[in-house]
């Protein structure tokens, strides 16, 4: 038995005895030190006692660059770093070579967003003219024509009531053709709306008094004439995609990333986007661009003659 073996062995020993791990779980541990001693016999180091920060740094860098996702790292470099602890104290090591090193970040998911004339489908459908349907797409046209947030959209009234010391968290001005909304951390926020929402909008109002009942301030109602809840909106807006058979799990996030995912593929303007959504920081828009680049890729991948092999 080779002198890497002899450290495998007598580590695993450890862990079975003493911290009592899964057979299961020691395989894996076998598994991610096997990749270790592979990776440094590829560096010509054949003790792993000689090996140094920079040998796995390194060894990182070339798992990354060989398509093993950051989780998969990470958790190699903790069985590393859990053997090399054990090491230390067997070999009198100067240091653990693992300490400090940290893994590649984590990719973050990019927001899901439906394509245009699916978001356009979604909100322009009537569904019937009762008071439930015209709520709904006054709701969906809002969600979409402005990148509101479901919490904004729930707390919105039908006025800038000011009486009785009511302060209402946002309206929308039918004549200015915009709503002011109160975001995250208080910060308000005024944002364009488009004629199909306001019009929307008038249909819903045209209807709204017959079902306000004790609270005269909600612009959205439910059919008890209360307030309308975040989850409600949350599945009326499932339900009616489903109705439409769009092939998506849409939620009211979903029409905000559109909105903002939409006007910078017309507009490029990053700040304006920034501005209309509420993000204190452009580090938050900016992932829209990596959303509008896929967009670009697929359709150069569907149009251009020398994209396809």
């Amino acid at each position: 038995m080779n002198t890497q073996d002899q450290y495998l062995t007598s580590y695993l020993e450890v862990l079975r005895s003493q911290r009592q791990l899964s057979q299961h779980t020691l395989d894996s541990y076998l598994l991610d030190l096997r990749e270790l001693i592979k990776l440094a016999g590829q560096a010509g180091q054949a003790d792993l006692a000689r090996l140094t920060t920079h040998h796995i740094r390194r060894f990182a860098a070339q798992m990354h660059a060989g398509g093993q996702n950051a989780r998969s790292i990470a958790r190699k470099l903790s069985s590393w770093r859990g053997f090399y602890r054990w090491l230390t104290e067997e070999r009198n090591l100067a240091a653990n070579p693992v300490e400090g090193v940290r893994s590649p970040k984590k990719s973050k998911p990019l927001p899901k967003a439906l394509g245009a004339d699916d978001a356009v489908r979604l909100v322009a459908h009537k569904g019937g003219d009762q008071p439930t349907a015209r709520a709904n797409r006054a709701m969906f046209e809002l969600l979409y024509s402005s990148g509101l947030r479901v919490s904004e959209l729930a707390s919105l009234d039908v006025a800038a009531v000011t009486e009785s010391g009511y302060s209402p968290a946002g309206w929308v001005d039918m004549q200015e053709g915009e709503v002011r909304v109160t975001g995250k951390g208080g910060k308000q926020r005024i944002v364009p709306v488009g004629k199909p929402a306001l019009a929307a909008l008038q249909d819903w109002l045209a209807i709204r008094p017959t079902l306000v009942k004790a609270d005269p301030y909600p612009l959205f109602l439910t059919e008890r004439g209360t307030r309308i809840s975040v989850r409600l909106i949350q599945l009326r807006l499932k339900a009616h995609a489903q109705s439409l058979d769009i092939p998506a799990n849409v939620h009211p996030h979903m029409l905000r990333h559109s909105f903002a995912s939409h006007v910078l593929q017309s507009s490029g303007d990053l700040r304006a986007v920034q501005e209309m959504l509420g993000h204190s920081s452009i580090a938050a828009t900016q992932v829209y661009t990596s959303l509008d680049f896929q967009h670009l890729a697929k359709v150069y991948d569907q149009t251009h003659p020398r994209a396809k092999k």
